[in-house]
């Protein structure tokens, strides 16, 4: 039997973006759209264009991508006409292949909210679906408080959702708002829509307030639904949204849904997945969950004892899954082979051919998981991670020494300025460049691309695009840890991280990494 089809919507940089002290700048959503599709999502809700100006600027100057990347609005307001709406127009011109409007379908909602009746709400559904065809936008309603709204008047909340598929909706989708609803209740109204709107015409689009919001999805999933609307990580207002992290891989390795059906998203790009989830953490400079499901740095974690003795020996004696599957890596304390397949595969991917028994494998494990232990973190820093493998492979050539560097933070007429000054030795050249910034960062980033001699023309169009610090043990001694992010005229970005209980230390580091990847990347030779 052909398996059916599930599409992942990502609502990561919409619904994602209400998440308390989370609030996505301009790069930060482009990085985040890079990841999206290294995943493989079928859908990215970008946000509302004119909502915002960065929800308006990304939808003018972001790159295409491999996912349909979609508009979100409102239904046309009750009263006025679909010309005369300046939101829903909004929509309609965005350079978006889709379009998801939120519609009323709880009746107290629309007396209360919209305050207009239920049928001038039935009316702005159906128009608004139509503009959006018109405007060749494939069109998806998610029907807000569908579940408490079919439980207060079932008769109503099917009206809703039954107006948007023959109105030509391609995609109606049930949300629990609220999130208070459970699996069985979830189930159980999904049938009954079934009998109203086909199943693969419907989403599911569930909020975490009982901490079942992955549950829901699948529950709806096997009641008939086909997509499933979710966050990166679960993040979201309140409690959070659906954790795409989660139902990605129960769908791909679970028997029960992948014998059934079948996503976007194949075994390398599946593989991808702790990489993604671990990154989009360091983007909103917090610590990945150590305890998350599949991606967790502890998921596949088993300490010495009868349980470690029984996974080397067989794997599914203790792993539900195999964790290279999803992209981490077992984690046996007794072990010196833990996580080396999970390293190859990394390798592979930056094009480093390394055998299995190369010793210089199990030295660069062993160097990757003291580093860990002081407090790096490469899932967030790929670039970082290449150039310590390809150290450990002798693959990195000798471009610059740098000598030493010192920064000097002062007051001046009441206003804070750094200055750095950094020596730099390329080949038989010493080069002493000073630089000024508005922080020590800034001015030693300034200094140290200042002149590298012969590999200036390299580094000339590269620059320095975010700056992230955590302190990893507190205090004010504390070890903190530095990601950077850069980027290039060729729209090459790459991140770097640096560790020392030194801030500025930990950021030479960083900067250091992202100025020799750079010339590895242009292919620039040794002196």
């Amino acid at each position: 039997m052909p398996r059916e089809r599930i599409y992942i919507f990502d609502t990561t940089l919409r619904d994602g973006q209400q998440t308390p002290g989370i609030d996505f700048s301009l790069e930060d959503k482009l990085v985040v759209l890079g990841l999206l599709d290294e995943l493989g999502v079928d859908y990215i809700e970008g946000g509302y264009p004119g909502g915002n100006p960065t929800d308006t600027a990304l939808f003018s100057t972001r790159r295409e991508t491999l996912a349909i990347f979609t508009a979100f609005g409102m239904t046309k307001r009750a009263g006025r006409s679909v010309s005369n709406d300046a939101g829903l127009q909004q929509v309609l011109a965005a350079r978006a292949a889709a379009a998801c409007f939120v519609a009323k379908s709880w009746d107290y909602h629309v007396r209360v909210a919209l305050g207009c009746t239920n049928e001038e709400n039935l009316e702005s559904i159906r128009q608004t679906v139509l503009a959006a065809r018109d405007a060749g936008k494939e069109v998806l309603i998610d029907c807000e408080h569908f579940f408490d709204g079919y439980k207060a008047n079932p008769a109503y909340a099917l009206a809703c959702a039954e107006t948007a598929w023959t109105a030509g909706a391609r995609w109606t989708v049930l949300c629990d708002t609220n999130g208070g609803t459970l699996p069985g209740e979830i189930a159980e109204i999904v049938r009954a829509v079934t009998k109203t709107v086909p199943g693969s015409h419907l989403g599911i689009h569930a909020h975490n307030d009982t901490g079942q919001a992955v549950a829901n999805s699948l529950a709806a999933v096997d009641a008939g639904v086909r997509q499933i609307q979710g966050t990166l990580n679960g993040i979201g207002e309140r409690c959070g949204n659906a954790n795409l992290v989660s139902i990605i891989p129960t769908l791909c390795l679970k028997p029960h849904f992948a014998g059934r059906f079948e996503t976007a998203i194949d075994a390398e790009k599946l593989a991808r997945l702790t990489h993604v989830s671990r990154a989009f953490d360091e983007l909103l400079n917090r610590s990945p969950d150590k305890q998350a499901p599949y991606v967790g740095k502890s998921a596949f974690a088993t300490k010495a004892g009868i349980h470690a003795s029984a996974l080397l020996k067989e794997p599914e004696t203790y792993e539900h899954v195999p964790p290279e599957s999803i992209g981490n890596r077992r984690d046996v304390l007794v072990s010196d082979q833990a996580g080396k397949s999970n390293l190859l595969a990394n390798l592979g991917r930056m094009g480093l051919d390394v055998a299995k028994d190369d010793p210089r494998l199990d030295a660069l494990l062993r160097d990757v998981k003291a580093r860990e232990a002081q407090g790096y973190a490469y899932d967030g820093a790929d670039a970082s991670f290449e150039l310590l493998a390809r150290r450990a492979l002798g693959t990195v050539p000798k471009y610059f020494d740098v000598l030493s560097f010192r920064v000097i933070v002062e007051e001046r007429d009441r206003a804070m300025v750094s200055e750095a000054v950094v020596k730099v030795k390329v080949g038989d050249q010493v080069y002493l460049n000073a630089g000024e910034g508005n922080g020590p960062v800034n001015a030693l980033d300034v200094a140290l691309r200042k002149d590298l001699g012969r590999y200036q023309g390299f580094i000339s169009d590269m620059e320095l695009v975010d700056f992230k610090v955590r302190i990893l043990n507190g205090g004010t001694g504390a070890t903190t840890r530095v990601l950077i992010e850069s980027r290039d005229s060729k729209g090459h970005r790459w991140f770097t991280v640096g560790v020392s209980p030194n801030i500025v230390d930990a950021s030479f580091q960083a900067l250091s990494d992202a100025l020799i990847y750079k010339l590895v990347r242009e292919g620039a030779e040794a002196v």
